[in-house]
């Protein structure tokens, strides 16, 4: 396949970027889109050219480093991450646009390259549980109910990739935290923490420059893991909950 690349680069936060334009040849159907990037930086490396930075770590679509808007679209095409979508989805000859995740929240660091430290704040502030200190308690201490296990398990399927604000019109992060709150608030065990967990967290995604939320629904479009819509409508309610 021999595609046209229009890649965003950015020496640093605080210098103006632009695309650019590169042409890559040779490249098989059965490459990773970040394999295809690899081609290239090989290409601008022995030109003695700078590279693409661009996030990456664990490639099989788990740890959610990878991420970049690919033809308008977060991780591309396919409803996967950056890392698992294939060059099979483009066709020879195409033009292929790649920018970073486009939110107040990501500040660009280098080129693809995106801050998402602000993720991590709002885990934080209340993304934990109260826990004795010892010995790990047997495994049927504390039943949980099979609803409350299939619903917990789904949403800590997040990998907090950031495709949720980047495809949000408004750069919400309330697919995100809302993964987080649900996850926990519907087990036992986070009960001690419920109230304060919800608040805490959104709070601190408010603190943090997110846009808020419309219902637009092209956060849960753009997940690759599937995270459904209604969690949003399930915060809402533990906030209001909370606020009695």
């Amino acid at each position: 396949m021999n595609l046209t690349l229009r890649i965003w680069r950015q020496a640093g936060p605080d210098t103006a970027g632009s695309m650019t334009t590169y042409q890559v040849s040779g490249i098989s159907p059965d490459m990773s889109f970040l394999e295809m990037l690899d081609t290239l930086n090989e290409e601008l490396i022995l030109r003695g050219d700078t590279p693409v930075a661009f996030d990456h770590d664990c490639r099989e679509g788990i740890c959610g480093a990878c991420g970049m808007v690919i033809n308008g679209r977060a991780h591309g095409p396919e409803r996967t991450t950056t890392c698992q979508l294939h060059m099979r989805h483009f066709e020879d000859g195409d033009t292929i646009d790649v920018e970073p995740w486009r939110a107040a929240a990501f500040p660009v660091v280098k080129d693809l390259v995106v801050d998402r430290s602000a993720f991590d704040r709002i885990i934080g502030s209340g993304g934990y549980i109260t826990a004795p200190t010892g010995s790990a308690p047997e495994a049927h201490a504390t039943p949980v109910p099979k609803e409350a296990a299939d619903t917990a398990f789904e949403h800590a399927e997040c990998i907090g990739c950031g495709a949720c604000v980047a495809a949000c019109p408004n750069g919400s992060a309330m697919l995100f935290t809302s993964a987080k709150v649900v996850h926990l608030n519907v087990l036992p065990q986070g009960a001690p923490e419920r109230s304060s967990r919800v608040r805490s967290m959104v709070e601190a995604m408010d603190g943090e420059g997110f846009g808020g939320c419309t219902n637009t629904g092209e956060c849960a479009t753009a997940c690759p893991k599937g995270i459904p819509l209604p969690s949003i409508a399930a915060m809402n309610r533990e906030y209001l909950r909370s606020l009695r």
